[in-house]
């Protein structure tokens, strides 16, 4: 899972306290003034993968918990989304073309839609997803979005001013048939970042109508052509019909930056085709 998809979903936990950093984390994320300052909601699961055949009907359950002070009124929404290039959550009612085709909100029926949840209490979102009976083989997508805002409050007041609510999702991938992959490494470069460790950046087209989530390792050589360092890829989806950039640090956790000099950097991908994506590019480090 790569950083972007974790600040979206690795969490679960809406804060309105630190209303300008989930903003900026979560996509689509509005959190509320004064009001909201003791909202803590956390959802779990914030990624539901399935398998299924044209026809096919699953039911799956999410749990919301009230860490916080006072009761809050959730109300929860099937919706379509894509990734932008970077990999970013975008909730947009009107999606573009490819990406029309994959949404599948419509197959989606959420209950109960409303509900209020107690400090301390726990309450569960389920949603049932059936598909079409000539549904095409294919990776489909839809989000079960929660909206959070406090429960009690005067509705005259509240129908007067502008009202913000914080919002959390959990992405749901659908799987029909037995899509193949058909994916494209289309070019490979370093990115440096000021302050942080060089990136190698792996663009991927993917050609296909397969969801596909990356794997694969990051091999660093020396001058003399050594291995110095081996790094996993970060699991991300990888959507049909589209395009992304991937990340991938030459640092991992704990490793120290490495030294200044001169480096061969091959790129080894797994994306369920027959083969392995291989790329290649060099790394300068001047420090």
């Amino acid at each position: 899972m790569d950083l972007l998809e974790r600040r979206v979903l690795a969490i679960g936990r809406v804060h309105a306290r630190r209303a300008l950093t989930c903003a900026a984390s979560l996509a689509g994320l509005l959190v509320a003034a004064p009001a909201m300052a003791q909202v803590s909601v956390e959802v779990s699961p914030l990624r539901v993968e399935l398998t299924s055949e044209p026809g096919g009907t699953h039911t799956q359950a999410v749990t919301l918990s009230n860490q916080g002070g006072a009761a809050v009124r959730i109300r929860a929404t099937a919706m379509d989304w894509f990734l932008s290039r970077d990999g970013t959550p975008q909730f947009d009612s009107a999606l573009p073309e490819p990406e029309q085709k994959y949404g599948a909100s419509s197959w989606v029926r959420v209950a109960p839609p409303e509900q209020v949840v107690e400090p301390g209490e726990t309450a569960t979102v389920r949603f049932t997803t059936a598909i079409p009976a000539q549904t095409p083989a294919a990776g489909y997508r839809a989000a079960i979005m929660f909206d959070v805002s406090p429960a009690s409050g005067d509705l005259v007041d509240q129908r007067r001013s502008v009202r913000f609510v914080s919002r959390v999702a959990t992405l749901v991938y659908l799987t029909v048939g037995k899509p193949a992959p058909a994916i494209d490494l289309t070019n490979l470069y370093v990115r440096a970042i000021e302050g942080e460790p060089e990136q190698v950046v792996a663009t991927l087209t993917n050609t296909g109508s397969a969801y596909v989530r990356s794997k694969g390792q990051l091999i660093i050589y020396d001058g003399t052509g050594a291995i110095v360092r081996e790094l996993d890829v970060p699991s991300a989806p990888l959507l049909p019909e589209s395009e992304r950039d991937l990340a991938i640090s030459t640092v991992a956790k704990g490793q120290e930056p490495l030294p200044a000099g001169d480096y061969r950097v091959e790129v080894r991908l797994d994306l369920g085709m027959p083969a392995l994506l291989v790329g290649e590019t060099t790394l300068k480090v001047a420090r």
